[in-house]
């Protein structure tokens, strides 16, 4: 087997939603990959600073932030933040219209106050990674501070949303869907229909980010596999070579992968890392 990139969601997907601790099976399996020669990078939506906790398991890189800041090794290779106009027009609109806001920022998140009395009332019990991330990362303070501590000047690269109708979300379509998507999470509980995605640049997205990451090594695209669980992981599995949802995972995703294997839960990071023949 030739070399392999082997590209990893971490929340539902590396770990379970919200934790900065894998399976011991998945570091295993992480560190035999890279025994074999493979490299191993994080490919998330979360910021640097939400990650960097799990950075301790030298990975050879990260595509972070959806894409929109990426290192391989120790050299930043992309960087491309919101401009600070774009980030105070999507937060005005999206405010004016009652939609729960978190900006995130390269080593910070800033979310609006009462997001967590929001989530525990709208929000239902599991089945939605993203869900489940904050409000693990509410709860612990995950480097969420408050909105009230943002003062626009630190570049952003996502905004995160959270509303209960889609029509909510339409005056901010109105002004920036010509320059962001609006990428949605499947509703997982239909008692609580909590809609909640992100506002992503359309100049990158966690797809592109491989492809420049396999452009700076010299490496195929055609020589990656990947990892996921959600909807925000799509341009991920419809980019690398090989793409694998776990299956806890979202069933759209599920239907486009070329793998489904365990739940993040049930080891199955490690058992596709042995059928895919990553690692012994």
């Amino acid at each position: 087997m030739g070399k392999k990139l082997i590209f990893l969601d971490i929340d539902g997907t590396l770990t379970e939603p919200g934790s900065n601790t894998p399976p011991e099976s998945a570091l295993e399996a992480i560190r035999g990959a890279q025994a074999k020669g493979h490299k191993v990078l994080l490919c998330s939506g979360r910021n640097y600073g939400m990650l960097s906790p799990i950075l301790k398991y030298n990975f050879d890189g990260v595509v972070a932030s959806a894409g929109g800041y990426i290192k391989v090794g120790t050299e930043v290779i992309y960087d491309h933040p919101m401009t600070e106009e774009q980030a105070k027009t999507a937060l005005e609109a999206l405010h004016a219209e009652g939609v729960f806001c978190t900006v995130e920022t390269l080593d910070a998140a800033y979310g609006d106050e009462d997001l967590g009395a929001f989530l525990a009332d709208n929000a239902g019990a599991g089945g939605n990674s993203e869900i489940e991330r904050w409000r693990k990362a509410l709860a612990e303070s995950l480097n969420i501070k408050p909105m009230s501590q943002f003062d626009g000047t630190k570049p952003v690269y996502k905004v995160v949303i959270m509303c209960l109708r889609d029509e909510q979300l339409q005056p901010a379509r109105d002004l920036l869907e010509k320059d962001f998507n609006f990428v949605i999470q499947e509703i997982t509980d239909p008692d609580h229909p909590c809609l909640n995605g992100e506002l992503i640049s359309r100049a990158f997205d966690k797809g592109r980010g491989i492809l420049r990451v396999c452009e700076h090594l010299g490496i195929p695209v055609e020589d990656t596999c990947g990892f996921g669980d959600s909807m925000n992981d799509l341009e991920m599995i419809q980019t690398v070579g090989t793409s694998v949802c776990m299956a806890n995972g979202s069933e759209k995703l599920k239907e486009m992968s070329d793998i489904v294997c365990p739940s993040v839960t049930e080891d199955g990071l490690a058992k596709a890392f042995k059928d895919l023949g990553l690692c012994d």
